[in-house]
């Protein structure tokens, strides 16, 4: 059995919050880039924009998968398949980060795009996107905290982070994927 070591803790705790203030570093960091790029930056320029144009769809297809990861990840962990769980999670860990690439690009090219449409859909619409965006913006620092947790193997803190991660990290992919439906059906 082992026993408490004092040292071995302070180190682990004084470890942790470094790593929680990079967390926080790279999370207001990426956060900063975001506000700047969406409302901020003019769209480039581009002929044709072909590939652009695709990348709305993409961006949904890749917040679809994710969302579907992360559900049958938490089944997963609820059967105690730990492993199958890992690779859920990783996987919806790996599409999140596509979209964050795809996204960017899009918008480094498109800019803002502008919900035009009047009546009920539009009140409908910015409730969930200001939802949507707020927390968005919370969710970067518990998705990359909890998989420290997971990966410095402190099961016991990763679940109680994780219990607040996946709702969050769930609904900003489902509505992502609202979001779209909205812009691409009813802004006219």
């Amino acid at each position: 059995m082992d026993s408490y070591n004092p040292d071995i803790a302070n180190s682990n705790d004084v470890s942790d919050r470094k790593i929680f203030v990079v967390i926080g570093v790279v999370s207001i960091s990426v956060l900063s880039f975001l506000v700047w790029l969406i409302y901020f930056k003019q769209g480039a320029k581009t002929e044709g924009g072909g590939f652009i144009d695709f990348l709305p769809i993409l961006n949904a297809f890749l917040n679809t998968l994710t969302s579907i990861f992360l559900v049958t990840g938490v089944v997963l962990i609820k059967q105690n398949k730990v492993d199958w769980h890992k690779r859920s999670m990783l996987a919806a860990t790996a599409t999140s980060g596509l979209f964050l690439v795809s996204y960017i690009v899009y918008h480094h090219f498109h800019g803002d795009t502008k919900f035009i449409t009047i009546g009920l859909i539009r009140p409908i619409y910015f409730g969930i996107l200001i939802s949507h965006i707020l927390l968005s913006a919370v969710q970067v620092p518990l998705i990359l905290s909890t998989l420290y947790l997971a990966l410095t193997k402190q099961y016991v803190r990763h679940k109680k982070v994780a219990k607040i991660t996946f709702p969050i990290w769930l609904y900003v992919s489902v509505t992502g994927v609202i979001i779209f439906i909205i812009l691409r059906w009813f802004n006219f």
